[in-house]
């Protein structure tokens, strides 16, 4: 089967770059989109938010115990406990759709259940208390408050929606990898010390990634101005405890999984992310092979299509953290519904191209496209109610 989904791969390749029209100059632009976009996304989004994640998923996958995963996250977990820590992960985090998945890789290899799993997968960069602030400041308080509710009830709603239609399949799974007989190996650490070990490394993920508010003053702009000092103590925290409380064999497994992260996850992100670029072009852009004037004026008014395809279009593009509200208030100013604003606003964030690649290599076919589906859907009638209120 795999042999011949390859050969269908290669297949459309090839004639994809046989019939592709470079000598026009709309194809000639997305394709250099598609090259400044990754460029865009190598130098703002690999150093400081992908390769952190990909430390920080290589620690669970080494430093966790399995039996501490099954235990709290896994298909015979206290469902509340695991739900509810798993739903709010996103008002610490604040990562993008793309940040989130080498967590979302730790957790779920090390025997997370997949709904769970799933509701962090989609609560990581949905819940970004920043984001929600913003397009509350931005776009108006009822918007904002929309997009808040609603992404706490989706996160959970599609976490229990995925564990009820691959019911079958997570039993088996939960068989295969039972609590019972599994010991933690010993370690030179205690649960005090392995809890400031992984704090300090997703605080530096935060605050490194921290982004410069509007407002000249306040909280978060006090923040944005000692973000460096911060990050680079968090760093240097993480270091020294690197140094003193693990064993050289722990730094190089820590290291090795680490890499196989990247390994898995990197290439299928930069591709995607051309992908995209050639596709929608550049959040804000107007140069991918897709006119964004063709998209805005199919998101008009508070029809189910409008609704619909808001919530496909903002799956399928790459926002980075905040960047979706100054593409809303474009759209908005050029006739967009407030319902398909709000399906945007709950799609977009939590998924992207990119990672949806990433998904499929990670959880399969089948558990991809209920979850691709479970988001859309659930944003268009969001949308669509929101509209008719």
């Amino acid at each position: 089967m795999k042999e011949r989904w390859k050969l269908v791969i290669i297949l459309a390749a090839f004639l994809l770059f046989y019939f592709l029209p470079v000598e026009k100059s709309r194809v000639q632009g997305a394709l250099l989109e598609g090259f400044l976009m990754l460029q865009e996304y190598a130098r703002l989004h690999v150093l400081l938010c992908l390769v952190p994640a990909f430390f920080i998923a290589g620690a669970i996958q080494n430093f966790i115990s399995r039996e501490a995963v099954l235990r709290y996250f896994g298909p015979k977990s206290n469902k509340v406990l695991a739900y509810s820590i798993a739903s709010v992960s996103g008002a610490i985090l604040a990562v993008c759709s793309c940040t989130v998945l080498p967590m979302f890789m730790g957790i779920y290899y090390a025997g997370a259940g997949l709904g769970v799993a799933s509701t962090f997968l989609y609560s990581g960069p949905a819940i970004n208390v920043l984001a929600i602030l913003m397009t509350g400041r931005v776009l108006g308080l009822e918007l904002g408050a929309a997009r808040a509710i609603g992404a706490v009830v989706f996160s959970v709603v599609i976490g229990l929606g995925m564990a009820l239609i691959f019911f079958r399949s997570e039993r088996r799974r939960a068989e295969g990898t039972g609590v019972a007989g599994i010991s933690a190996e010993p370690t030179r650490r205690n649960l005090g010390q392995n809890i400031l070990y992984f704090a300090a490394m997703i605080a530096f993920l935060v605050f490194a990634n921290w982004g410069k508010p509007k407002e000249p003053v306040g909280f978060f702009n006090a923040v944005f101005s000692f973000k460096w000092y911060l990050a680079a103590a968090l760093l240097l925290a993480t270091l020294l405890m690197v140094w003193r409380w693990f064993g050289s064999d722990e730094r190089t497994a820590w290291v090795q999984s680490t890499w196989t992260f990247a390994k898995q996850i990197l290439p299928l992100l930069l591709g995607g992310v051309f992908v995209a670029g050639f596709l929608l072009g550049r959040p804000g852009m107007n140069a991918g092979i897709i006119p964004h004037r063709f998209i805005a004026g199919l998101v008009g008014g508070n029809s189910v299509g409008a609704n619909l395809v808001a919530s496909v279009s903002g799956a399928l593009m790459y926002f980075a953290t905040l960047t979706e509200i100054p593409i809303l208030q474009g759209l908005l100013g050029s006739g967009m519904g407030k319902g398909p604003a709000l399906a945007l606003l709950l799609s977009g964030p939590a998924l992207s191209l990119p990672s949806m690649i990433v998904i499929l290599r990670t959880v399969g076919a089948r558990k991809t496209l209920a979850f691709i589906g479970l988001v859309v859907a659930l944003s268009a009638i969001a949308g669509l109610v929101y509209g008719a209120l």
